[in-house]
C-alpha cells in the first residue's frame, strides 16, 4: 500500500531532498496547491496571483515510515515562524502548511505542530497552516529533481538562500 502526504515548505526543490533519502519514500513531485486555477503554470504560481503554495507530494509506504516521521522531516526543513515565505523566496506562494489528506494526518499534524510550539525551540508563535488538501498539480518537469539535474545551480540557490544556516542554526546535530 502507498500512502501519500503533502507539505509546503517554500521552494519546492529543497524539499525534495529530505525526503527522497528516507527509507520508505517512494517518489516526491513538486507541485501547486490551495489555489484558484486549474493547471496553474511556475510563471503563474510564482506571480503570486493564483494563490497557490509550492509544495511537495511524498508517496510513501507507511509499512516502514510513518507519517509522523514525515512530519518530523518537514518540521526541521522549515521556518515555521514565518507567514511572509521561507527564506529568500517571499509571498504566500512560498508560506508553509500541511495539507492532510485524511483525519488521521491532520490528528497527528495538528499534534506535532502543538509539540514543537512547547518545545521551546522557537520565541515566536507557530504559524504553519495545517488545512484539507485541495488538488495538488504537479510543476513542470523541469522543476522535477532539479537538485539531481542542476546540482550547482541548486547547491548555490539553496546555500544562498539561508535555509541551511537557519537549519544548522535551530536544528545543529538533531537536523535530518
Amino acid at each position: 500500500m502507498i500512502a501519500k502526504a503533502i507539505f509546503a515548505g517554500g521552494c519546492f526543490w529543497c524539499m525534495e531532498p529530505p525526503f527522497e533519502k528516507l527509507d520508505g519514500v517512494h517518489a516526491v513531485v513538486s507541485g501547486y496547491i490551495d489555489g484558484h486555477k486549474d493547471n496553474p503554470t511556475y510563471q503563474e504560481v510564482s506571480s503570486g496571483t493564483t494563490g497557490h503554495t509550492e509544495a511537495v507530494e511524498i508517496s510513501y509506504d507507511p509499512s516502514k515510515i510513518g507519517f509522523e516521521e514525515l512530519l518530523e522531516v518537514f518540521w526541521m526543513n522549515i521556518n515555521p515562524t514565518d507567514a511572509g515565505g521561507q527564506f529568500v523566496d517571499r509571498g504566500s506562494q512560498y508560506r508553509t502548511g500541511i495539507y492532510y489528506l485524511n483525519d488521521e494526518q491532520r490528528q497527528l499534524a495538528e499534534a506535532s505542530k502543538e509539540r514543537l510550539a512547547k518545545s521551546g525551540r522557537f520565541d515566536s508563535p507557530i504559524v504553519t497552516e495545517i488545512i484539507a488538501a485541495t488538488q495538488f498539480y504537479p510543476a513542470e518537469d523541469y522543476h522535477q529533481d532539479y537538485y539531481k539535474e542542476c546540482p550547482v545551480r541548486y547547491k548555490s540557490y539553496r546555500y544562498n538562500s539561508g535555509r541551511d544556516q537557519f537549519i544548522n542554526r535551530v536544528w545543529g546535530k538533531d537536523k535530518t
